[in-house]
């Protein structure tokens, strides 16, 4: 089962920028790349919790703001690293523009 929660505008995640967000225990970052689309995983770097909402994102790459490890965001796997994975989410937009997360119950 999964649970559907409403972040708001799509306008609170600028475009090429990601945001944190608290949803039921847990938090997420989320991303709205410079073409609009939208990418959520998890909030902390497994590596020393670095805030990925901070992160560079170009293309599908995530690099954490604190050690530059770098995350594929669609997938969640490491890239050139082991330091382990990201939980990665599902995220769209509404109809009336606003962002949707889907979280799986665990």
């Amino acid at each position: 089962m999964s649970v559907v929660y409403n972040l708001g505008l799509a306008t609170r995640v600028p475009l090429g920028e990601g945001r944190t967000f608290t949803v039921g225990e847990r938090t997420v970052a989320v991303f709205r790349t410079r073409s609009g689309a939208l990418l959520a995983t998890q909030a902390e770097c497994p590596h020393q919790r670095g805030p990925l909402a901070d992160g560079l994102l170009g293309g599908n790459v995530l690099v954490c703001p604190l050690h530059g490890y770098k995350f594929d965001i669609k997938t969640g796997l490491a890239v050139g690293h082991a330091c382990g994975s990201l939980k990665t989410y599902t995220v769209e937009l509404s109809d009336r523009e606003e962002i949707l997360l889907r979280v799986e119950d665990s």
